[in-house]
């Protein structure tokens, strides 16, 4: 798949890492909802769980011919499938970043690490949010950028997501419905912050796979 570290991705590869996202949701969906349960509605991990089947099926039913078209029509799905907060910001994360990435058959790392810029920027946009807010921002922030040319920077980035949110155990909410909760909010884990962990963790470890 061409040189090592500047990989060229297409659609097929942009599938892969929504099902390996799938199966990663599903196998902590639990722990998300435990999360959820301390500063939330409790029920992160099952409304994310039942979002992502739901893009695993459309994409694998009639798969996109383009990058862009496969990350717009996961940001569709999650959007009208997944209750609360959590399905407009991942709807808005993919379908911002698809749009980025435009009409082109296939894209290189640089190009995605800008569109993931660009989504995790309207996401930041949607929700008022920023970088120490205790939200998804905590893990998408660090993990963008650290995002660079080659495709050896999605390992890092994946490091950064998962630093990220452990980061938010000692923090304040300032946004969300766990920023009710003021002072008691501080000691738990941000479960929007965990579950962008995983999404970034899939993105690398469906990198790797396809070296």
């Amino acid at each position: 798949m061409g040189t090592p570290g500047v990989h060229v991705l297409d659609a097929d590869f942009f599938r892969r890492w929504l099902v390996a996202a799938a199966a990663a949701v599903d196998r902590e969906a639990d722990r998300l909802t435990e999360l959820d349960s301390a500063i939330g509605d409790a029920d992160h991990g099952r409304n994310l769980q039942r979002g992502f089947a739901a893009v695993t099926a459309a994409v694998g039913k009639e798969p996109p011919a383009t990058p862009g078209a496969v990350l717009m029509l996961a940001g569709r799905q999650l959007i009208s499938t997944v209750g609360g907060a959590s399905g407009p910001l991942y709807g808005t994360l993919l379908r911002r970043t698809g749009k980025a990435l435009g009409d082109d058959g296939d894209v290189t790392a640089a190009q995605l690490g800008d569109a993931l810029r660009a989504g995790v920027a309207a996401v930041a946009q949607l929700g008022g949010a920023a970088a120490g807010d205790k939200t998804m921002l905590d893990a998408l922030e660090p993990a963008v950028a650290a995002l660079g040319e080659t495709t050896d920077s999605f390992a890092v980035a994946r490091a950064a997501a998962e630093q990220g949110a452990l980061a938010t155990v000692p923090m304040q909410a300032r946004k969300g419905r766990a920023s009710y909760l003021g002072e008691r909010s501080i000691g738990h884990q941000d479960p929007g912050a965990t579950s962008s962990a995983l999404l970034i963790a899939a993105l690398a470890e469906t990198v790797e796979a396809a070296r």
